[in-house]
């Protein structure tokens, strides 16, 4: 018997990466079934073809109200409840400094990345909030390193980083006793994370970038680069109301020691 026997989740841009490796975490630790909101038919018929009847999975934009809706419908139809509500979707602005952008770069950028990052996280916990207080569940969002420092992107992905921790700790405060917010903060991971179509980087992924492990392995006390694998069991820990009931407003850094660098 796994840590989340019998639970049902909702994992927003779970079709690659991080969101992947939770949805399969997920139901290895005993979910009864898993809703997936993607992008792409592509990405759903992916998910489907490796797990089955149970996972359910959604198409829509995270920065839609009415997709986030549906999304919760649609696994609240499938599965008859939900138990934690993972918000995950993001996208990267690769190091794209402010006077790197035109006015209108920036204008049409900022909206696109804090929509994805902030707003959609914000509706994915509107559209699931009454299924969460009925069950007395949590809420897990993915942050970054780049939620406690600068340097891990641009001035636009910092700040939306930035407003996510700010958000979980807003959150958990509205929604105690009922519901438990909490997130977790990766470090360079390889994943193909994209970048802002409105930058002209959509096609663009984080794992492309030219010795982007060995970089990162190097800055790192751990000596690592973390595969999405690395962060699915804090998600599982965060769900789990036997091993984490008295946590919430929390984020586990799972960085590779980001904090305890040299100051060299």
């Amino acid at each position: 018997m796994g840590w989340l026997n019998g639970y049902v989740a909702l994992v927003t841009g779970g079709g690659s990466g991080i969101g992947r490796a939770v949805v399969k975490r997920f139901l290895a630790e005993g979910c009864s079934g898993v809703g997936v909101m993607v992008r792409s038919h592509e990405q759903a018929d992916s998910l489907v073809a490796e797990f089955g009847d149970r996972v359910v999975t959604s198409l829509g934009d995270v920065r839609s109200g009415w997709d986030n809706q549906a999304a919760v419908d649609t696994t609240l139809d499938r599965f008859g409840k939900l138990d934690t509500l993972v918000g995950n979707a993001g996208v990267w602005d690769f190091f794209t400094r402010l006077e790197k952008m035109s006015l209108d770069e920036l204008d049409h950028s900022f909206d696109e990345i804090f929509g994805v990052n902030v707003k959609g996280y914000v509706l994915a916990a509107r559209a699931a909030a009454a299924a969460l207080r009925e069950s007395k569940g949590s809420m897990i969002f993915t942050l970054s390193n780049s939620a406690f420092y600068a340097g891990g992107g641009g001035p636009l992905y910092v700040a939306s980083k930035h407003a996510g921790l700010g958000l979980i700790k807003q959150l958990a405060y509205e929604f105690a006793p009922d519901v438990r917010v909490n997130g977790v903060a990766p470090g360079g991971t390889v994943t193909p994370l994209r970048g802002p179509e409105s930058l002209g980087k959509g096609e663009r992924r984080l794992s492309d970038i030219p010795n982007f492990q060995e970089n990162v392995a190097n800055s790192m006390p751990l000596r690592m680069i973390a595969q999405p694998e690395d962060h699915a069991g804090h998600y599982v820990l965060l769900a789990s109301r036997d091993n984490s009931r008295a946590t919430t407003a929390t984020v586990i850094q799972s960085d590779g020691g980001w904090e305890i660098r040299p100051m060299r």
